[in-house]
Protein backbone atom coordinates (compact mmCIF):
# COMPACT_ATOMS: atom_id res chain seq x y z
CA UNK A 1 0.00 0.00 0.00
CA UNK A 2 1.83 3.41 -0.96
CA UNK A 3 2.09 6.19 1.76
CA UNK A 4 -0.63 8.08 -0.07
CA UNK A 5 -2.95 5.84 -0.12
CA UNK A 6 -2.52 5.43 3.61
CA UNK A 7 -2.71 9.31 4.18
CA UNK A 8 -6.42 9.22 2.43
CA UNK A 9 -7.44 6.22 4.82
CA UNK A 10 -6.22 7.89 7.73
CA UNK A 11 -7.87 11.03 7.08
CA UNK A 12 -11.28 9.14 6.19
CA UNK A 13 -11.19 6.76 8.47
CA UNK A 14 -12.82 7.28 11.67
CA UNK A 15 -11.90 3.91 13.56
CA UNK A 16 -8.16 4.51 12.01
CA UNK A 17 -8.27 8.32 13.67
CA UNK A 18 -9.52 6.72 16.84
CA UNK A 19 -6.96 3.94 16.86
CA UNK A 20 -4.26 6.32 16.22
CA UNK A 21 -5.44 8.48 18.83
CA UNK A 22 -5.59 5.20 21.60
CA UNK A 23 -2.21 3.87 20.39
CA UNK A 24 -0.57 7.55 20.63
CA UNK A 25 -2.57 8.22 24.38
CA UNK A 26 -1.18 4.81 25.71
CA UNK A 27 2.44 4.83 24.76
CA UNK A 28 2.62 8.12 25.96
CA UNK A 29 0.75 7.05 29.54
CA UNK A 30 2.81 4.12 29.14
CA UNK A 31 6.07 5.77 28.90
CA UNK A 32 5.31 8.35 32.29
CA UNK A 33 3.74 5.64 34.23
CA UNK A 34 7.46 3.62 33.24
CA UNK A 35 9.43 6.10 33.64
CA UNK A 36 7.25 7.21 37.32
CA UNK A 37 7.86 4.28 38.66
CA UNK A 38 11.65 3.75 38.20
CA UNK A 39 12.10 7.06 39.44
CA UNK A 40 10.44 6.13 42.21
CA UNK A 41 12.19 2.53 42.87
CA UNK A 42 15.38 4.41 42.43
CA UNK A 43 14.57 7.26 44.62
CA UNK A 44 12.82 4.65 47.25
CA UNK A 45 16.56 2.67 47.05
CA UNK A 46 18.44 5.29 47.25
CA UNK A 47 16.82 5.99 50.67
CA UNK A 48 17.18 2.42 51.91
CA UNK A 49 21.23 2.59 50.67
CA UNK A 50 20.85 6.47 52.63
CA UNK A 51 19.37 4.62 55.90
CA UNK A 52 22.22 2.29 55.64
CA UNK A 53 25.38 4.45 55.39
CA UNK A 54 23.68 6.85 58.12
CA UNK A 55 23.63 3.19 60.58
CA UNK A 56 27.14 2.66 59.05
CA UNK A 57 28.12 6.15 59.71
CA UNK A 58 26.70 5.82 63.67
CA UNK A 59 28.54 2.70 64.54
CA UNK A 60 31.90 4.36 62.73
CA UNK A 61 30.72 7.41 65.14
CA UNK A 62 30.48 5.27 68.59
CA UNK A 63 33.96 3.39 67.64
CA UNK A 64 36.46 6.49 67.62
CA UNK A 65 38.95 6.56 71.08
CA UNK A 66 41.38 8.31 71.68
CA UNK A 67 44.58 6.93 72.53
CA UNK A 68 46.78 7.87 75.55
CA UNK A 69 49.64 8.81 72.66
CA UNK A 70 46.63 11.23 71.24
CA UNK A 71 46.16 9.15 68.15
CA UNK A 72 43.10 8.66 66.33
CA UNK A 73 41.59 4.89 67.29
CA UNK A 74 38.79 2.92 66.52
CA UNK A 75 37.62 0.73 69.10
CA UNK A 76 36.05 -1.52 66.41
CA UNK A 77 35.46 -1.44 62.52
CA UNK A 78 31.89 -1.34 60.78
CA UNK A 79 30.69 -5.07 60.94
CA UNK A 80 30.03 -4.89 56.92
CA UNK A 81 32.77 -7.20 55.47
CA UNK A 82 32.83 -5.18 52.32
CA UNK A 83 34.88 -2.31 54.04
CA UNK A 84 38.02 -4.93 53.94
CA UNK A 85 37.36 -5.66 50.40
CA UNK A 86 39.37 -3.65 48.09
CA UNK A 87 37.23 -1.59 45.84
CA UNK A 88 34.45 -3.41 46.76
CA UNK A 89 31.80 -0.56 46.50
CA UNK A 90 31.39 0.65 50.27
CA UNK A 91 34.10 2.84 51.92
CA UNK A 92 34.73 4.78 54.80
CA UNK A 93 36.72 7.50 55.87
CA UNK A 94 38.15 9.82 58.75
CA UNK A 95 39.56 13.42 57.51
CA UNK A 96 40.89 15.59 60.77
CA UNK A 97 41.52 19.09 60.69
CA UNK A 98 44.62 18.68 58.47
CA UNK A 99 45.25 15.15 57.21
CA UNK A 100 42.47 14.30 55.01
CA UNK A 101 42.34 10.50 54.86
CA UNK A 102 43.67 10.13 58.41
CA UNK A 103 42.11 6.57 58.74
CA UNK A 104 40.24 4.77 56.09
CA UNK A 105 38.89 1.50 55.13
CA UNK A 106 40.89 -1.40 53.67
CA UNK A 107 38.06 -1.19 50.57
CA UNK A 108 39.68 2.47 49.87
CA UNK A 109 43.08 0.70 49.32
CA UNK A 110 45.26 4.01 48.21
CA UNK A 111 42.41 6.09 47.39
CA UNK A 112 40.65 8.87 49.65
CA UNK A 113 37.65 10.35 49.44
CA UNK A 114 37.97 13.75 48.63
CA UNK A 115 35.07 15.95 50.59
CA UNK A 116 33.91 18.84 49.59
CA UNK A 117 34.44 21.89 51.76
CA UNK A 118 30.98 22.61 52.98
CA UNK A 119 30.16 24.12 56.32
CA UNK A 120 28.56 21.45 57.97
CA UNK A 121 26.94 22.24 61.85
CA UNK A 122 28.44 19.31 64.66
CA UNK A 123 25.92 15.87 64.72
CA UNK A 124 24.62 17.16 61.19
CA UNK A 125 24.99 14.69 58.00
CA UNK A 126 25.25 15.82 54.24
CA UNK A 127 24.76 14.01 51.25
CA UNK A 128 27.04 13.99 49.03
CA UNK A 129 27.34 12.38 45.00
CA UNK A 130 31.40 12.43 44.53
CA UNK A 131 34.00 10.26 42.87
CA UNK A 132 35.56 7.47 44.08
CA UNK A 133 38.28 4.89 43.36
CA UNK A 134 38.50 3.30 39.80
CA UNK A 135 36.18 6.05 38.55
CA UNK A 136 33.22 5.19 40.85
CA UNK A 137 30.70 7.47 41.88
CA UNK A 138 29.83 7.14 45.43
CA UNK A 139 26.93 8.48 47.68
CA UNK A 140 28.60 9.79 50.36
CA UNK A 141 26.77 10.74 54.05
CA UNK A 142 29.25 12.93 55.78
CA UNK A 143 29.19 13.54 59.61
CA UNK A 144 31.21 15.81 61.46
CA UNK A 145 32.21 15.26 65.29
CA UNK A 146 33.77 17.60 68.02
CA UNK A 147 36.35 15.92 70.86
CA UNK A 148 38.88 17.08 73.40
CA UNK A 149 42.07 15.73 72.96
CA UNK A 150 44.21 16.88 75.96
CA UNK A 151 42.43 19.99 76.34
CA UNK A 152 42.46 20.53 72.73
CA UNK A 153 39.44 20.68 70.41
CA UNK A 154 39.56 18.10 67.42
CA UNK A 155 37.14 18.36 65.20
CA UNK A 156 36.81 15.02 62.95
CA UNK A 157 34.44 14.38 59.48
CA UNK A 158 33.31 10.98 59.36
CA UNK A 159 32.37 9.49 55.48
CA UNK A 160 30.87 6.16 54.48
CA UNK A 161 30.41 5.97 50.89
CA UNK A 162 28.71 3.30 48.36
CA UNK A 163 29.06 2.82 44.88
CA UNK A 164 26.22 3.95 43.09
CA UNK A 165 26.26 1.34 40.67
CA UNK A 166 24.66 -0.34 42.91
CA UNK A 167 22.02 1.96 42.62
CA UNK A 168 21.90 1.84 38.40
CA UNK A 169 21.83 -1.97 38.35
CA UNK A 170 19.17 -2.26 40.66
CA UNK A 171 17.03 0.29 39.18
CA UNK A 172 17.55 -0.99 35.49
CA UNK A 173 16.54 -4.66 36.77
CA UNK A 174 13.76 -3.10 38.18
CA UNK A 175 13.07 -1.27 34.84
CA UNK A 176 13.50 -4.99 33.19
CA UNK A 177 11.54 -6.56 35.23
CA UNK A 178 8.83 -4.21 34.77
CA UNK A 179 8.88 -4.04 30.52
CA UNK A 180 6.71 -7.54 30.29
CA UNK A 181 3.83 -6.50 33.13
CA UNK A 182 3.56 -3.19 30.57
CA UNK A 183 3.45 -4.87 27.42
CA UNK A 184 0.57 -6.84 29.37
CA UNK A 185 -0.73 -3.54 30.11
CA UNK A 186 -1.06 -2.44 27.00
CA UNK A 187 -2.27 -5.11 25.61
CA UNK A 188 -5.31 -4.95 28.01
CA UNK A 189 -5.74 -0.97 27.21
CA UNK A 190 -5.89 -2.03 23.40
CA UNK A 191 -8.51 -4.86 23.94
CA UNK A 192 -10.33 -2.00 25.85
CA UNK A 193 -10.13 0.85 23.27
CA UNK A 194 -10.93 -1.61 20.61
CA UNK A 195 -14.51 -2.44 22.54
CA UNK A 196 -14.86 1.59 22.76
CA UNK A 197 -14.33 2.17 19.77
CA UNK A 198 -16.55 -0.54 18.57
CA UNK A 199 -19.22 0.38 20.93
CA UNK A 200 -19.13 4.21 19.77
CA UNK A 201 -18.95 3.55 16.43
CA UNK A 202 -22.06 1.00 17.10
CA UNK A 203 -24.49 3.88 16.55
CA UNK A 204 -23.27 5.06 13.14
CA UNK A 205 -22.90 1.63 11.84
CA UNK A 206 -26.51 0.73 13.12
CA UNK A 207 -27.48 4.41 10.82
CA UNK A 208 -25.52 2.72 7.81
CA UNK A 209 -27.46 -0.17 7.94
CA UNK A 210 -30.44 2.06 8.32
CA UNK A 211 -29.79 4.26 5.05
CA UNK A 212 -29.03 1.22 3.44
CA UNK A 213 -32.74 -0.05 4.29
CA UNK A 214 -33.85 2.74 3.51
CA UNK A 215 -32.42 2.58 0.14
CA UNK A 216 -33.69 -1.29 -0.96
CA UNK A 217 -36.72 -0.16 0.11
CA UNK A 218 -37.26 -2.37 3.47
CA UNK A 219 -37.54 0.65 5.54
CA UNK A 220 -39.21 4.03 5.25
CA UNK A 221 -37.26 5.78 7.83
CA UNK A 222 -34.47 5.65 10.63
CA UNK A 223 -36.27 4.27 13.69
CA UNK A 224 -35.85 7.50 17.14
CA UNK A 225 -33.68 4.86 19.76
CA UNK A 226 -30.10 6.31 18.90
CA UNK A 227 -27.61 7.46 21.65
CA UNK A 228 -27.96 11.27 22.30
CA UNK A 229 -25.30 12.25 20.34
CA UNK A 230 -26.28 10.61 17.52
CA UNK A 231 -29.73 11.89 17.66
CA UNK A 232 -29.34 14.63 15.37
CA UNK A 233 -28.01 13.33 12.73
CA UNK A 234 -30.81 10.89 12.35
CA UNK A 235 -33.15 14.29 12.76
CA UNK A 236 -31.76 15.63 9.74
CA UNK A 237 -31.66 11.94 7.78
CA UNK A 238 -35.49 11.79 8.13
CA UNK A 239 -36.30 15.48 7.27
CA UNK A 240 -34.15 15.26 4.48
CA UNK A 241 -36.08 11.65 3.61
CA UNK A 242 -39.57 13.08 4.13
CA UNK A 243 -38.47 16.26 1.56
CA UNK A 244 -37.35 13.95 -0.78
CA UNK A 245 -40.40 12.10 -0.67
CA UNK A 246 -42.63 15.10 -1.13
CA UNK A 247 -40.45 16.36 -3.86
CA UNK A 248 -41.09 12.97 -5.68
CA UNK A 249 -44.53 12.80 -4.82
CA UNK A 250 -44.74 16.23 -6.61
CA UNK A 251 -42.48 15.41 -9.52
CA UNK A 252 -44.83 12.43 -9.93
CA UNK A 253 -47.81 14.13 -9.71
CA UNK A 254 -46.15 16.77 -11.92
CA UNK A 255 -45.59 13.58 -13.94
CA UNK A 256 -49.18 12.49 -14.56
CA UNK A 257 -51.02 15.76 -15.12
CA UNK A 258 -48.18 16.00 -17.98
CA UNK A 259 -49.42 12.66 -19.45
CA UNK A 260 -53.11 13.17 -19.05
CA UNK A 261 -52.48 16.50 -20.41
CA UNK A 262 -50.85 14.91 -24.03
CA UNK A 263 -53.07 12.19 -23.69
CA UNK A 264 -56.37 14.27 -25.05
CA UNK A 265 -54.22 15.64 -27.77
CA UNK A 266 -53.91 12.28 -28.75
CA UNK A 267 -56.76 11.07 -28.96
CA UNK A 268 -58.11 14.00 -30.62
CA UNK A 269 -55.20 13.06 -33.44
CA UNK A 270 -56.16 9.99 -33.49
CA UNK A 271 -60.22 11.30 -34.14
CA UNK A 272 -58.97 13.57 -36.59
CA UNK A 273 -57.21 10.59 -38.20
CA UNK A 274 -60.26 8.41 -38.89
CA UNK A 275 -61.91 11.36 -40.54
CA UNK A 276 -59.58 12.17 -43.20
CA UNK A 277 -59.91 8.66 -43.82
CA UNK A 278 -63.45 8.84 -43.92
CA UNK A 279 -62.63 11.83 -46.46
CA UNK A 280 -60.56 9.75 -49.02
CA UNK A 281 -56.99 10.26 -47.64
CA UNK A 282 -56.36 6.73 -46.14
CA UNK A 283 -52.10 7.38 -46.02
CA UNK A 284 -52.16 10.23 -44.52
CA UNK A 285 -54.61 9.12 -41.91
CA UNK A 286 -52.62 6.00 -41.21
CA UNK A 287 -49.22 8.22 -40.96
CA UNK A 288 -51.13 10.40 -38.39
CA UNK A 289 -52.25 7.71 -36.38
CA UNK A 290 -48.53 5.49 -36.53
CA UNK A 291 -47.69 8.93 -34.99
CA UNK A 292 -50.23 8.99 -32.32
CA UNK A 293 -49.46 5.36 -31.46
CA UNK A 294 -45.50 6.42 -31.00
CA UNK A 295 -46.67 9.37 -29.05
CA UNK A 296 -48.56 7.72 -26.80
CA UNK A 297 -45.70 4.55 -26.24
CA UNK A 298 -43.02 7.36 -25.77
CA UNK A 299 -45.24 8.71 -23.11
CA UNK A 300 -46.39 5.57 -21.33
CA UNK A 301 -42.89 4.72 -21.64
CA UNK A 302 -41.37 7.73 -19.39
CA UNK A 303 -44.69 7.40 -17.14
CA UNK A 304 -42.73 4.10 -16.26
CA UNK A 305 -39.59 5.76 -16.50
CA UNK A 306 -40.39 8.38 -13.90
CA UNK A 307 -42.18 6.14 -11.64
CA UNK A 308 -39.16 3.48 -11.58
CA UNK A 309 -36.19 6.17 -10.87
CA UNK A 310 -38.67 8.22 -8.56
CA UNK A 311 -37.74 5.52 -6.04
CA UNK A 312 -40.78 3.56 -6.06
CA UNK A 313 -39.15 0.44 -5.38
CA UNK A 314 -41.57 0.55 -2.10
CA UNK A 315 -41.40 -1.45 1.28
CA UNK A 316 -41.52 -4.72 1.62
CA UNK A 317 -41.81 -5.08 -2.39
CA UNK A 318 -42.33 -8.69 -4.14
CA UNK A 319 -43.61 -10.46 -6.91
CA UNK A 320 -43.06 -13.98 -8.08
CA UNK A 321 -41.15 -14.21 -11.22
CA UNK A 322 -42.52 -17.45 -12.93
CA UNK A 323 -45.98 -16.27 -12.36
CA UNK A 324 -45.57 -12.98 -13.95
CA UNK A 325 -43.57 -14.81 -17.26
CA UNK A 326 -46.99 -17.30 -17.43
CA UNK A 327 -49.13 -14.10 -17.64
CA UNK A 328 -46.96 -12.23 -20.17
CA UNK A 329 -46.57 -15.32 -22.42
CA UNK A 330 -50.15 -16.06 -22.57
CA UNK A 331 -50.35 -12.93 -23.82
CA UNK A 332 -47.47 -13.15 -26.43
CA UNK A 333 -48.83 -15.99 -27.60
CA UNK A 334 -52.11 -14.24 -29.39
CA UNK A 335 -49.56 -11.93 -31.07
CA UNK A 336 -48.70 -12.35 -34.61
CA UNK A 337 -44.52 -12.65 -33.60
CA UNK A 338 -45.81 -14.78 -30.58
CA UNK A 339 -47.71 -17.28 -32.04
CA UNK A 340 -45.17 -18.30 -34.26
CA UNK A 341 -42.22 -19.18 -31.66
CA UNK A 342 -41.73 -21.44 -29.34
CA UNK A 343 -41.14 -20.86 -26.29
CA UNK A 344 -39.41 -22.68 -23.81
CA UNK A 345 -39.59 -21.97 -20.13
CA UNK A 346 -36.94 -23.34 -17.51
CA UNK A 347 -37.74 -22.08 -14.10
CA UNK A 348 -38.47 -23.61 -10.52
CA UNK A 349 -42.26 -23.81 -9.18
CA UNK A 350 -42.17 -20.04 -7.96
CA UNK A 351 -38.95 -17.47 -7.40
CA UNK A 352 -39.86 -14.19 -5.66
CA UNK A 353 -38.32 -10.98 -6.40
CA UNK A 354 -37.89 -7.69 -4.78
CA UNK A 355 -40.01 -6.15 -6.88
CA UNK A 356 -43.21 -4.15 -7.27
CA UNK A 357 -45.12 -6.39 -9.54
CA UNK A 358 -45.70 -3.33 -12.55
CA UNK A 359 -42.04 -2.73 -12.41
CA UNK A 360 -41.29 -6.36 -12.83
CA UNK A 361 -44.05 -6.72 -15.32
CA UNK A 362 -42.52 -4.07 -17.42
CA UNK A 363 -38.87 -5.43 -17.75
CA UNK A 364 -40.38 -8.78 -18.14
CA UNK A 365 -42.61 -7.40 -20.97
CA UNK A 366 -39.45 -5.70 -22.69
CA UNK A 367 -37.41 -8.29 -22.59
CA UNK A 368 -39.66 -11.06 -24.45
CA UNK A 369 -41.53 -8.53 -26.61
CA UNK A 370 -37.78 -7.89 -27.98
CA UNK A 371 -36.85 -11.64 -28.02
CA UNK A 372 -40.31 -12.33 -29.94
CA UNK A 373 -39.26 -9.46 -32.23
CA UNK A 374 -35.81 -11.03 -33.55
CA UNK A 375 -36.02 -14.57 -32.81
CA UNK A 376 -36.69 -16.96 -36.19
CA UNK A 377 -38.25 -20.10 -34.26
CA UNK A 378 -37.71 -20.23 -30.63
CA UNK A 379 -36.89 -18.54 -27.82
CA UNK A 380 -35.55 -19.78 -24.36
CA UNK A 381 -36.39 -18.36 -20.64
CA UNK A 382 -34.25 -19.43 -17.70
CA UNK A 383 -35.19 -18.44 -14.48
CA UNK A 384 -32.40 -19.24 -11.23
CA UNK A 385 -32.86 -18.82 -7.70
CA UNK A 386 -29.61 -18.34 -5.86
CA UNK A 387 -28.66 -19.99 -3.08
CA UNK A 388 -30.31 -19.81 0.11
CA UNK A 389 -33.13 -17.38 -2.11
CA UNK A 390 -35.31 -16.72 1.12
CA UNK A 391 -32.51 -14.65 2.79
CA UNK A 392 -31.41 -11.08 2.60
CA UNK A 393 -29.00 -10.68 -0.47
CA UNK A 394 -29.61 -13.62 -2.34
CA UNK A 395 -30.77 -13.10 -6.17
CA UNK A 396 -33.14 -14.16 -8.66
CA UNK A 397 -31.50 -14.59 -12.59
CA UNK A 398 -33.60 -14.44 -15.49
CA UNK A 399 -32.04 -14.91 -18.86
CA UNK A 400 -33.77 -14.88 -22.24
CA UNK A 401 -32.22 -16.29 -25.18
CA UNK A 402 -33.41 -16.01 -28.86
CA UNK A 403 -32.32 -17.61 -32.51
CA UNK A 404 -32.58 -14.34 -33.98
CA UNK A 405 -29.50 -12.83 -35.81
CA UNK A 406 -27.41 -11.49 -32.80
CA UNK A 407 -25.83 -8.32 -32.25
CA UNK A 408 -22.17 -7.43 -33.07
CA UNK A 409 -19.57 -7.45 -30.42
CA UNK A 410 -18.82 -3.66 -31.47
CA UNK A 411 -22.16 -2.68 -30.60
CA UNK A 412 -22.73 -4.82 -27.56
CA UNK A 413 -21.98 -2.30 -25.35
CA UNK A 414 -24.23 0.31 -26.28
CA UNK A 415 -27.37 -2.06 -25.86
CA UNK A 416 -30.05 -0.59 -24.12
CA UNK A 417 -29.21 3.10 -24.18
CA UNK A 418 -32.30 5.10 -25.05
CA UNK A 419 -33.81 5.41 -28.11
CA UNK A 420 -30.57 2.95 -29.70
CA UNK A 421 -32.22 0.66 -32.91
CA UNK A 422 -30.09 -1.24 -34.82
CA UNK A 423 -32.42 -2.38 -37.59
CA UNK A 424 -34.54 0.66 -38.61
CA UNK A 425 -36.69 -1.85 -40.33
CA UNK A 426 -37.64 -3.06 -37.43
CA UNK A 427 -40.92 -1.61 -35.69
CA UNK A 428 -40.40 -0.24 -32.45
CA UNK A 429 -39.16 3.32 -30.75
CA UNK A 430 -35.83 1.69 -29.41
CA UNK A 431 -36.40 2.32 -25.45
CA UNK A 432 -37.55 -1.61 -24.53
CA UNK A 433 -34.01 -2.36 -23.43
CA UNK A 434 -33.36 1.45 -22.44
CA UNK A 435 -36.41 0.94 -19.79
CA UNK A 436 -35.11 -2.23 -19.02
CA UNK A 437 -31.93 -1.07 -17.98
CA UNK A 438 -33.83 1.73 -15.69
CA UNK A 439 -36.05 -0.86 -14.16
CA UNK A 440 -32.70 -2.97 -12.88
CA UNK A 441 -30.63 -0.03 -11.83
CA UNK A 442 -33.00 1.34 -10.28
CA UNK A 443 -33.51 -2.13 -7.75
CA UNK A 444 -29.79 -2.44 -7.74
CA UNK A 445 -29.65 -5.33 -10.28
CA UNK A 446 -27.49 -6.18 -12.79
CA UNK A 447 -28.02 -6.32 -16.51
CA UNK A 448 -25.92 -8.31 -19.24
CA UNK A 449 -25.44 -9.06 -22.87
CA UNK A 450 -24.13 -11.81 -24.27
CA UNK A 451 -24.11 -13.86 -27.90
CA UNK A 452 -26.25 -16.90 -27.75
CA UNK A 453 -24.31 -20.20 -28.56
CA UNK A 454 -25.34 -20.77 -31.66
CA UNK A 455 -26.84 -17.54 -32.76
CA UNK A 456 -29.14 -14.92 -31.31
CA UNK A 457 -28.81 -12.41 -28.20
CA UNK A 458 -28.93 -13.61 -24.48
CA UNK A 459 -29.88 -11.03 -22.02
CA UNK A 460 -29.75 -12.20 -18.26
CA UNK A 461 -31.23 -9.70 -15.32
CA UNK A 462 -29.82 -10.45 -11.90
CA UNK A 463 -32.61 -8.97 -9.11
CA UNK A 464 -32.16 -9.13 -5.73
CA UNK A 465 -34.44 -12.19 -4.27
CA UNK A 466 -37.70 -11.24 -1.53
CA UNK A 467 -37.12 -12.93 1.94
Amino acid sequence: MSAARRRRMTRRSLRVRLWIGAAASITVALLVAGLGLVTLFERHVERRIGDELRRDLNQLAAAIAIAPDGAIRLSREPLDPRFGQPLSGLYWQIDSNDQPGLLRSRSLWDEIIVLPADALEPGGVHAHVLPGPGGQRLLVRERRIRLQAFGQPLVLRLAVGQDRAELTAARDAFAADMRPYLGLIALVLALATLVQIQTGLAPLESVRRGVGAIRSGQERRLADDYPDEVMPLVSEVNALLDARAQAIERARAWTADLAHGLKTPLSALVADAERLRQQGHPRLAEDLEQLADTMRRRVDRELIRARVRSGAATHQARVDVVDAIGRLLRTLRRTPDGERLEWQIEAPPAAYAALMPDDLLELLGNLLENASKWARARVRVWVIAGPHARQAGAWIEIRVTDDGPGVPTAQMTRLGERGLRLDQAKEGTGLGLAIVRDVVDAYAGILAFSSASESGLTVSVRLPAAR
